[in-house]
């Protein structure tokens, strides 16, 4: 599991690699909260290159989703595999988060 992290105008854009499980979710949410803690309230989250989410992982969404709502900051997802999108809206996440289908289109979202 990697994070590209990269700053596209107003936005943090996060890009995981690989898997988001019980093993490495709780270092990805000290990673993201810990920019929340920098300043950065508008986030984007590219899944285009994560090929799994557990739980653990949807938790990390949600927490950082509610930081960023508590600071009046936004958080956009985008390029979700089919897979990915199915937990998502299994969960019931795709009804209280905002999904969108392009990195470009998620980074205006949140602009």
């Amino acid at each position: 599991m990697s994070l590209a992290i990269e700053k596209v105008g107003e936005a943090l854009v996060v890009s995981p690699e690989g898997q988001i499980n019980s093993g490495n979710a709780a270092g990805i949410e000290a990673d993201l909260l810990a920019h929340v803690e920098k300043g950065e309230s508008r986030f984007v989250l590219d899944l285009s290159n994560l090929n799994y989410i557990s739980s653990a992982g949807l938790r990390v969404v949600l927490v950082l989703a509610k930081r960023l709502k508590q600071g009046g900051g936004a958080l956009a997802l985008c390029a979700m595999q089919p897979h990915v999108r199915e937990v998502f809206d299994i969960s019931g996440f795709l009804a209280i988060l905002t999904v969108l289908d392009t990195r470009q289109e998620a980074v205006a979202k949140v602009a």
